[in-house]
C-alpha cells in the first residue's frame, strides 16, 4: 500500500514538472511571436512614415506666357528648339519681380525643377492654341523646395549646413503665402521613368520591366515545372537516375540566387548573343530560379492526390494518361497554381541575378518590349538606396511599399485561387 502511495507521489511530482516545462516553452514561444511582430510593425511603420510623403510632391503654380516670339518665330510652331526654360524662367521672373541680381536669379532658377520645361512643351503640344495666351500651370519644384515643404530640411540650422539659402527659403515662404505653391499627387511616380533628378524619377521603367520579366517566367517555368512533376511523379521509372534527377532539383532550390544570374551571363549573354538588360533574358534567368520551387510544390500536390482516385479511373478502363490527365492533375491544381504564384512571388523580389546579366544599368526610357533595355522594380530599389539626395531615400521606400503591395496581391491571389478550386474528396 505504502508502495502505492509513493508511485503516485513520482507521478504527480513529475506531472507538474512537465506541466512547468510546458509552461515555459508556450510562454517563450508567445514572446519570440511578439518580438517577431513588434519587429514587424516597427518596419512597417517606419517604411509608412519615409514613403508615404512621396506619393506627393511640390508643385508651383506659374503664369505661363506662352509667347509666339519664342515657340513660333516667323509664324511657324517650334515644338523642339523653342526655350521653354526661359519661358518658365520668365513665368518665375514675374512673381518677384525684385530680383534683378544674376547671381540671385541663379538661385531663383533652382526653386523650379528642369521638369517644369518639359511640361510646357507637352501642353502647347497638345493644345496648340495656346499660343499668345498665358496659362496659370502647375509645374514641379525642384527637390530641395520639396525637401523643405515635407520637413526634411531644416529651415533653424546654419546656411552653410543646408542645401537651400535663406533667400531662397524666404522666397519659397513668399510663393506659399501667395498659394502658388502646394503638395499635389506625384503621378510622376507611376508615370516616369527613373532620372536623375529626384523630383522626376518614377517607377514606371522598373514595373514594365518586371512585368515583362513575370510573363516569360510564368510562360516558360509553369508548363515545363508542371510536366517534369508529373513526368517524375507519374511515368518515371524508379532507380538511380531518377533518384539523382530529384535530389539535384531539391538541391537546385537551395542554391544561391546569384548561381542562376552567372549562369544567364554565361549561357543567355555570352554563347546564345541575347540582348543585355533585357527583359527576355531576365525573364530566363527567372524560369531557371523558379523551375524547382514550382516542380516541387507540384510534386507535392500529386502525392496528396489519395491513390483511390487512380485505382478507381483504372479500374473502371482509364489509360494512364487518362487517369493523370482527367483526374489526378485536375485535383493537383489548386497546390500546383499556389507553388508557381509562390515561385512569382520569389522571382518579383530578386535582384541580385539580375545584376550579373546588366539590369543595373541607368535606364530612363519606359521598355516597350522584351528586348529593349529595362531594369526591374527591385534593382530600382537598389539603384535609389544608393543615391545620396535625400529625395532619393523617400522614393526607395515608396517603391518598397509598392514591391510589397504587389507580393500581398500575389499571394492573396494564391490562397483565393486555392481556396476556389479545391476539391474535397
Amino acid at each position: 500500500m505504502t508502495e502505492k502511495v509513493t508511485t503516485l507521489q513520482k507521478v504527480e511530482a513529475g506531472l507538474a514538472r512537465r506541466h512547468r516545462k510546458e509552461l515555459i516553452f508556450k510562454t517563450t514561444g508567445m514572446i519570440a511571436t511578439g518580438i517577431g511582430v513588434l519587429f514587424l510593425a516597427v518596419f512597417f511603420y517606419t517604411l509608412l512614415i519615409k514613403g508615404s510623403s512621396a506619393f506627393q510632391q511640390s508643385y508651383l503654380l506659374l503664369d505661363i506666357e506662352f509667347s509666339a516670339d519664342v515657340i513660333a518665330p516667323g509664324g511657324q510652331l517650334d515644338l523642339e528648339y523653342a526655350d521653354y526654360d526661359g519661358i518658365v524662367r520668365a513665368a518665375l521672373r514675374k512673381e518677384l519681380p525684385e530680383v534683378t541680381d544674376r547671381s540671385e536669379r541663379r538661385q531663383l532658377y533652382r526653386l523650379v525643377s528642369v521638369g517644369a520645361a518639359y511640361q510646357v512643351q507637352d501642353a502647347i503640344a497638345a493644345q496648340p492654341e495656346l499660343l499668345g495666351e498665358t496659362r496659370a500651370i502647375w509645374v514641379p519644384a525642384s527637390a530641395n523646395v520639396d525637401m523643405l515643404v515635407k520637413g526634411n530640411i531644416d529651415a533653424a540650422i546654419d546656411e552653410e549646413l543646408r542645401t537651400l539659402s535663406d533667400q531662397q527659403i524666404g522666397w519659397i515662404e513668399r510663393l506659399d503665402e501667395a498659394g502658388r505653391l502646394d503638395l499635389k499627387f506625384n503621378a510622376a511616380l507611376f508615370s516616369h521613368g527613373d532620372s536623375r533628378e529626384p523630383e522626376l524619377a518614377g517607377i514606371k521603367g522598373a514595373m514594365m520591366g518586371s512585368f515583362f520579366m513575370l510573363i516569360v517566367t510564368i510562360a516558360l517555368s509553369f508548363p515545363i515545372g508542371v510536366a517534369a512533376a508529373i513526368y517524375l511523379e507519374e511515368f518515371a521509372p524508379r532507380n538511380r537516375w531518377s533518384d539523382l534527377v530529384e535530389v539535384n532539383i531539391n538541391n537546385l532550390a537551395a542554391v544561391p540566387s546569384i548561381v542562376f544570374g552567372l549562369l544567364g551571363l554565361a549561357v543567355f549573354i555570352n554563347w546564345m548573343g541575347l540582348p543585355r538588360s533585357a527583359p527576355l533574358v531576365g525573364g530566363l534567368v527567372l524560369t531557371l530560379l523558379t523551375l524547382p520551387v514550382i516542380i516541387i510544390a507540384s510534386r507535392a500536390s500529386i502525392k496528396a492526390v489519395p491513390p483511390s482516385i487512380r485505382e478507381a479511373a483504372l479500374g473502371l478502363g482509364a489509360s494512364r494518361m487518362q487517369v493523370v490527365f482527367h483526374h489526378v492533375l485536375p485535383l493537383a491544381m489548386p497546390g500546383m497554381l499556389t507553388g508557381a504564384i509562390i515561385g512569382m512571388s520569389r522571382a518579383l523580389g530578386e535582384s541580385a541575378p539580375l545584376l550579373m546579366i546588366g539590369m543595373i544599368a541607368f535606364i530612363v526610357d519606359v521598355p516597350g518590349s522584351f528586348a529593349d533595355p529595362s531594369t526591374a522594380l527591385p534593382v530600382q530599389i537598389y539603384l535609389w538606396a544608393d543615391s545620396p539626395e535625400r529625395a532619393f531615400a523617400e522614393r526607395t521606400s515608396a517603391a518598397i511599399i509598392v514591391l510589397l503591395a504587389f507580393l500581398l496581391l500575389m499571394n492573396l491571389t494564391a490562397v483565393i485561387i486555392r481556396r476556389r478550386m479545391e476539391r474535397k474528396w
